[in-house]
């Protein structure tokens, strides 16, 4: 491959660089694909003996199995790289952020989807550079979508053996208001109260009508969860979702979809607080930059592509609707 001949200096990481690693990358999900559709298998043909352990079990063998197999790949072609990973972390490997090029890899996004067989689980691998993602890859092999994303080379989607269309998939539409949005959420894995309630409190009030009870109800289109960080992101740069938010996952989760959702003209916002500070009076914070900060910081908002209208720009638009959809959703802190 072109990209092992590539100077692995901090500072030479260049478009060029980028996409014969993206080139990689691609061949690494797919493989990595083949290895999820085996283990989703596995786990879908054990007998109902003792099957929660099982299950558990198997979702841990293969989703360290993958991280393996990517971790040795990503050695191979590009020693000098860090890495971050799910499974690494878990297991205590604690790799601070720098400037050098660093992998953040999740090996299955949506684990209960992969468990019980719903389509929607995938890899996700992230490039981060001088402390911001740069590239993006994230494939569902039960699909066979793939997403792919290069700063400031566009963000695509190939189904299959077809062309790779450019994303979003059609030309954006303006969005007035959360009344018209189709919007995502994830109910997580923590579910007791302190987390719980406020979150369905703040779905409760998404969903629900003013004027038939409902408290500050913004009645929007619908609300939907795939159950994976990565594929909510991806439908938001394809233009199937408004937005999505999420407070409680982690950089691996969200690394290659913010580069594919900016890409397609979509922006990344972090949490409440960053919000409030960034559009405060005579700041000069972009609030929509994604600095180390946002990506770490587990709170993240992201939402589509909005074109300009008479009224506003599309960037207005969006703040617009950040600055609703924050007024509307309560705050937390994830465990």
């Amino acid at each position: 491959l072109l990209s092992t001949t590539m100077s692995t200096d901090a500072h030479t990481l260049k478009p060029v660089n980028l996409r014969s690693i993206l080139t990689f990358t691609v061949k690494l999900a797919r493989t990595a694909g083949t290895l999820i559709l085996e283990g989703s298998q596995a786990i879908q043909s054990t007998s109902d003996v003792n099957e929660k352990k099982n299950s558990v079990d198997l979702v841990t063998e293969y989703d360290v199995a993958v991280e393996e197999l990517v971790k040795s790949e990503i050695a191979k072609a590009y020693p000098s790289f860090k890495f971050i990973g799910e499974e690494s972390y878990s297991s205590g490997t604690r790799n601070e952020l720098t400037d050098e090029p660093t992998f953040c890899v999740d090996p299955i996004d949506g684990t209960t989807n992969f468990v019980h067989g719903f389509p929607f689980a995938c890899i996700s691998l992230g490039l981060i550079y001088q402390k911001r993602p740069v590239l993006g890859v994230i494939y569902n092999p039960f699909l066979d979508h793939l997403y792919t994303g290069i700063e400031g080379q566009g963000s695509f989607l190939t189904r299959g053996n077809n062309q790779p269309l450019k994303l979003p998939l059609t030309n954006p539409k303006p969005l007035p208001s959360l009344q018209k949005a189709l919007l995502a959420i994830e109910w997580g894995s923590d579910r007791g109260k302190k987390t719980l309630v406020p979150k369905s409190d703040s779905f409760l009030r998404l969903a629900g009508d003013p004027a038939d009870g409902i408290a500050g109800g913004r009645m929007a289109h619908s609300i939907r969860s795939l159950g994976s960080a990565a594929l909510n992101i991806s439908m938001v740069a394809q233009g199937g979702l408004d937005l999505y938010w999420e407070i409680g996952c982690w950089p691996w989760d969200v690394c290659a979809g913010i580069v594919i959702a900016q890409e397609a003209g979509g922006v990344v916002v972090g949490s409440h607080t960053a919000l409030a500070a960034a559009t405060s009076a005579g700041s000069s914070i972009d609030p929509f930059k994604v600095t180390p900060d946002v990506l770490t910081g587990r709170k993240y908002l992201i939402i589509r592509a909005i074109p300009d209208t008479p009224n506003e720009t599309g960037r207005e638009a969006q703040l617009r609707i950040a600055k609703d959809f924050y007024q509307t959703v309560e705050d937390g802190e994830p465990k």
